[in-house]
């Protein structure tokens, strides 16, 4: 998969320029290739954009909530409570900043949903269901690697703690514990019929089985 030509066509039909879109590229590979960052990287990207190519006919806004998947991890530090919104905040200022004409285009900007993006980057951080049902699915294409096989999500939640690494066991392990037990509280992990169907369960035995290892 070329994140970069998948970018580049997306930002292209907004409405961006090319002298545009080469900068917010660069921009956004430098923030995921950061060496802190061991799952929240242009994998994690890509894995949610297939998902996308696959559910795109279900959106009603495919536009929006491919912008959202590129830009939803933006900003990220283990130590920080408030990555999406600062995520969210930096996607929407790339159409306003320094652009007094943007809006004048007959394509692209006026028609983008910026404020969807805005909503849908900030529902990433609780994972609760939205009266949006194109936020839902994004929602569930930022979780779909919680139903992977054991032995893929073994090596994601190792990815996860080296992403924690700055806290010991003593404390990390209990906060880990903490929150997969929120998702195991919920009626349903996944927000469209179609995912739960298809990994609810196997979500489920997953972080059961990971809260084991970790009490």
């Amino acid at each position: 998969m070329n994140l970069e030509k998948i970018y580049s066509e997306l930002l292209s039909n907004i409405g961006f320029s090319a002298n545009e879109i080469q900068k917010n590229w660069i921009g956004l590979e430098k923030a995921y290739s950061k060496k802190s960052r061991h799952y929240h990287n242009l994998t994690h990207l890509k894995e949610m954009t297939a998902s996308f190519e696959t559910y795109r006919d279900k959106l009603q806004n495919p536009n929006e909530i491919l912008f959202s998947i590129f830009y939803h991890d933006f900003v990220y530090s283990a130590s920080k409570k408030d990555n999406e919104l600062k995520s969210a905040e930096y996607a929407v200022s790339i159409f306003t900043d320094d652009k007094p004409d943007r809006f004048q285009k007959p394509v692209g900007f006026a028609e983008f949903d910026s404020q969807l993006v805005f909503d849908a980057i900030c529902a990433t951080q609780q994972h609760q269901y939205n009266s949006i049902e194109d936020i839902n699915w994004l929602i569930d294409f930022d979780l779909k690697i919680l139903a992977k096989d054991w032995e893929d999500y073994t090596i994601y939640f190792e990815k996860i703690r080296k992403e924690y690494r700055i806290y010991p066991d003593f404390l990390y392990k209990p906060g880990r514990a903490k929150a997969l037990t929120h998702f195991l509280e919920n009626e349903f992990i996944f927000q469209t019929e179609e995912f739960r169907g298809l990994y609810e369960e196997k979500a489920r035995a997953n972080i059961e089985k990971e809260i084991l290892l970790l009490t």
